[in-house]
């Protein structure tokens, strides 16, 4: 008996320490994929990334979540001979998750394919990568047209950052929003700077440039429920996917009535095309939060800024989310600890999915990024263990 128990032991403390050094390879690839998670929050409080920290956080609304988000950290090309650098991608999908998670498989790897034939990243690099990207999901709603049409009303916003060389590239398609961080050196005050430019028609300059682009069409944009939207369906002016705008071929049966336009259309209603910019990273720039729409319906620029500027590195990310959920409840005239006792699904009544991620940057490492190495970081946000290329929980596996 007592060999038995001796060799159950050893046995287990084999097991034991396989997993302990399963977790330490693990650490030294700079893969950590795990965070952690409570009811319908998923959040990762504090990591490294080649020029600083990062916290990442995601809240579900929906019943299935739709928000898909990564950090990617290390050499972007294919050979891993640099040029190094972090990406960051926040993708806000709509009328389904396909749309999100397809770009979180796939855009990242495109970059780094560009990345690698030009030995250098770019404007030109950032936009073949979303070319790429809303292509190649195009193809694959024509492949499932004839036995999921539906998938045809699917997509997303697409909000990126690259960090490389001591540059920021932001390229955004949709609402969702980068902001710096930037310290006042007179006052010390820090400053909220919106980087990226929104494609939502509630902007007026939006609705004004969906007006130009199509100036045969009197109802392009149209107030509907207080609300205006792309021919009455959509807030957002560009996008991955949503081929029943983008090709007339897709705007019929067996569509859903609901998204089918009565005229047909010859050149595309949403645009695909990313406004990119590019920003010198200063001493002075402390940190930069990428997050969905859903957070910045309840919170502010400067609120944000202000928040990250005020607490500690370790969870703000949460503390984000949880501040925005605080002004949602607020809004509802109800708690916040009764907000969070309602389920997903129901939960969107209050508030949408919200992803957020802030990437702290060190001064010291931004000016040394030609000659700052480390090992990659690949974090995928949500921890929802989505199968690589899966496209639908719904959908047929042999079609995938």
């Amino acid at each position: 008996m007592v060999l038995s128990l001796m060799k159950f032991l050893t046995a287990c403390l084999w097991r034991r320490q396989q997993r302990s050094a399963s977790s330490s390879s693990s650490d030294r690839k700079g893969s950590d994929v795990t965070g952690r998670k409570e009811g319908l929050l998923w959040y990762k409080d504090v990591g490294q990334h080649l020029f600083g920290e990062y916290s990442m956080a995601v809240v579900q609304a929906n019943n299935l979540l739709e928000d898909q988000s990564q950090i990617e950290s290390g050499s972007l090309t294919l050979l891993h001979d640099g040029p190094y650098a972090t990406f960051i991608g926040v993708y806000d999908g709509h009328g389904g998750p396909e749309t999100s998670r397809y770009i979180y498989d796939n855009l990242f790897q495109h970059l780094k394919r560009f990345a690698s034939e030009h030995k250098s990243m770019s404007v030109e690099v950032i936009r073949k990568a979303y070319q790429a990207t809303e292509e190649g999901f195009l193809s694959v709603v024509t492949k499932h047209w004839p036995v999921n049409p539906q998938i045809a009303a699917v997509g997303s916003c697409c909000l990126v950052g690259v960090i490389c060389g001591g540059t920021l590239y932001i390229a955004n398609l949709g609402d969702s929003r980068a902001v710096l961080g930037r310290v006042v050196r007179a006052t010390g005050e820090v400053l909220a700077i919106q980087l990226s430019s929104e494609h939502n028609v509630a902007i007026e300059s939006v609705r004004q440039e969906m007006h130009s682009l199509h100036p045969d069409d009197s109802k392009i944009v149209v107030l509907k429920h207080n609300v205006w939207r792309v021919k009455g369906l959509i807030q957002v002016s560009r996008s991955i996917g949503d081929a029943y705008l983008k090709k007339a071929e897709f705007n019929k049966e067996p569509l859903y009535t609901k998204f089918r336009l009565r005229e047909t259309f010859k050149t595309p209603i949403l645009s695909s095309d990313p406004s990119i910019s590019v920003h010198e990273l200063q001493e002075h720039d402390q940190f930069l939060i990428f997050a969905s729409d859903g957070l910045w319906e309840h919170l502010s620029n400067q609120d944000a800024v202000d928040i990250v500027q005020n607490h500690p590195h370790n969870g703000i990310a949460r503390r984000l989310i949880k501040a925005a959920l605080q002004e949602a409840a607020k809004k509802r005239e109800m708690r916040y600890s009764d907000l969070k006792k309602i389920d997903r699904g129901v939960r969107r009544h209050f508030h949408d999915d919200i992803t957020v991620v802030v990437v702290f940057l060190d001064s010291n490492l931004v000016s040394r990024a030609s000659s700052v190495r480390g090992p990659p970081l690949s974090v995928r946000g949500g921890g929802i263990p989505v199968p690589s290329r899966t496209l639908s929980p719904f959908a047929d596996p042999t079609e995938t």
